[in-house]
């Protein structure tokens, strides 16, 4: 009767390594490594499976972390997300926002954005600045407009912890490579004096004003943060420093006018730009 049972459980044992022989899976590690098993589950967080050559009542795991992809036996192919950047955790998240620039009317300008995000920790946004909808400090009575567009890289955690992920898709510091283009008309004293028709000079801040069209352009590194609160509404607050150019058809005292509504350009050799903003905004699908 020993001997019958031996031989059965000899036989059971060769027929599990046959089976375990041929029915493997295989696990490629992110380091090029290549682990041929039997898989036997996978967890939230890592996959256990079996080695051909321990028993099976020993089970080895690893970290979803440490894994490029799993292939089946079957030839399936599976690959897993950190919480962090997987998409799947933020469908509750509205990936769209539309802002306005909070103080910018006391400037001159309303500058309106729009902000899309297009995966965890990236989104795409775009300004627009009406010159001449605003109050007019300095009687320029401009009218024109700006433009600015950045890629925004959202910042993650300096370290992971399990499970970790962004409160919102769209909150969090940030920076941002912007460019932004700017076209406008304004009044500008005449850098030249005149005589009236009884032969008086009069300098140029009372003669009749002319008008010159302004281009102007900036490249700029923009650091910020936005807070998100209830999915709903959003405040942005935002600094940049970059360089720019200028472009005058006019010849006024002003030659050295710095602002021009959505950045200031300092007038020297190599023209310094800088911005400065609190946007305020919604949030929707």
């Amino acid at each position: 009767m020993k001997y019958v049972l031996a031989k059965l459980g000899l036989l059971l044992f060769l027929v599990s390594s046959i089976s375990f022989a041929h029915a493997q899976d295989m696990i490629l590690k992110k380091n090029n490594e290549i682990i041929k098993c039997r898989i036997t589950e996978i967890g939230l967080d890592e996959v256990k499976y079996l080695l051909p050559d321990y028993p099976e009542r020993l089970i080895f795991s690893i970290d979803k972390d440490h894994i490029a992809k799993v292939v089946l036996e079957n030839g399936q192919e599976m690959t897993f997300e950190k919480a962090m950047t997987n998409p799947e955790n933020y469908k509750d998240n509205r990936k769209n926002a539309v802002k306005i620039d909070f103080l910018s009317p006391l400037t001159g300008n309303l500058t309106f954005g729009y902000e899309h995000s297009l995966k965890p920790g990236r989104s795409v946004e775009g300004t627009i600045g009406i010159i001449g909808l605003g109050i007019d400090v300095e009687n320029m009575n401009a009218g024109g407009l700006f433009v600015k567009a950045g890629y925004k890289f959202i910042k993650d955690p300096d370290f992971y912890l399990r499970g970790m992920r962004y409160a919102h898709i769209l909150k969090g510091s940030y920076v941002k490579p912007e460019i932004a283009l700017g076209l406008y008309g304004r009044d500008i004293y005449n850098r030249y004096g005149y005589y009236d028709d009884w032969g008086n000079w009069h300098s140029g801040h009372n003669a009749p004003r002319l008008r010159e069209t302004v281009f102007s352009g900036t490249i700029q590194l923009v650091v910020g943060k936005q807070w998100v609160y209830d999915n709903i509404f959003l405040v942005d607050f935002n600094a940049g420093i970059g360089y720019g150019f200028v472009s005058r058809s006019g010849t006024g005292f002003d030659d050295d006018y710095t602002y021009h509504f959505g950045y200031l350009i300092t007038p020297t050799d190599l023209p310094m730009s800088f911005s400065m903003g609190l946007k305020i905004g919604g949030l929707f699908k």
